[in-house]
């Protein structure tokens, strides 16, 4: 794991181009990136990317103004993966789409010729704010009667070291993860190959878990536990029945 210079996204922990760690908003132009819940949010609503697309734009961000080669934006998005150049060119478009943004005239993603690309305008951050009760709740998964507890913000779920561990040829290495602030816990799928569904519906976008939420990961069936704590000390068992 290789640690990274504090960014204007927070300090941050890198692993194969997925920054783990504290996390603040910053404001892109109308437009707010939220890179704990991983939303990009304008006037009326959360505005789509895919999940390569948004982690794109928070490398691009983090880095401003720097120009990215091609070369690391491939190993940082795929790493030890061989992909066509096209696959990055689509994803700056999308993200182009996104912040309404000219490649002709670029107000944001910025084209380095024969190089690669540089996010070139201001972001500013977004104090973050407590949970408007205070209340942080204790989030947890349940998988053959055992919890698999959650910590607040970023929790992978998958096959890698650093993952919590699902160990199933069905599962990939970095299959989903569950990102939690405060009261509330999003989930979403990392691309994987067999897909990641709540309540037998597929996720294709981050989505808002509530407790005794059942949750596949490729075949291995997990049910998402949330509890308020009803004082300052909370006792955790080692095992529970689904």
């Amino acid at each position: 794991m290789e640690a990274l210079t504090p960014g204007v996204l927070g300090d941050f922990w890198g692993f194969h181009g997925i920054w783990l760690g504290r996390f603040v908003k910053l404001r892109l132009g109308e437009l707010t990136l939220d890179a704990d819940t991983r939303q990009l949010v304008g006037a009326e609503g959360e505005v789509h990317l895919s999940p390569k697309a948004f982690e794109l734009l928070r490398i691009l961000v983090d880095r401003r103004p720097r120009a990215l080669s091609k070369h690391e934006l491939h190993e940082l998005l795929w790493p030890a993966t061989f992909v066509s150049e096209a696959n990055l060119a689509s994803l700056v478009a999308e993200i182009r789409e996104a912040l309404h943004d000219d490649a002709r005239q670029p107000r944001f993603v910025r084209t380095a010729h024969r190089f690669g690309y540089a996010f070139m305008a201001e972001a500013t951050a977004v104090p973050e704010s407590a949970p408007s009760n205070g209340v942080v709740n204790f989030c947890w998964l349940l998988k053959d009667g055992r919890r698999l507890p959650l910590r607040t913000g970023e929790n992978i779920l998958g096959r890698d070291d650093d993952a919590i561990q699902i160990d199933s040829p069905t599962v990939s290495r970095r299959h989903a993860r569950i990102v939690i602030t405060g009261a509330e816990a999003l989930l979403e799928d990392l691309g994987s190959k067999n897909g990641t569904f709540v309540q037998g519906e597929p996720v294709s976008a981050p989505v808002r878990l509530a407790d005794g939420d059942e949750i596949r990961t490729g075949s291995i069936v997990l049910r998402f536990r949330m509890m308020r704590p009803q004082g300052a000390t909370a006792t955790w068992s080692g095992e529970e029945r689904s």
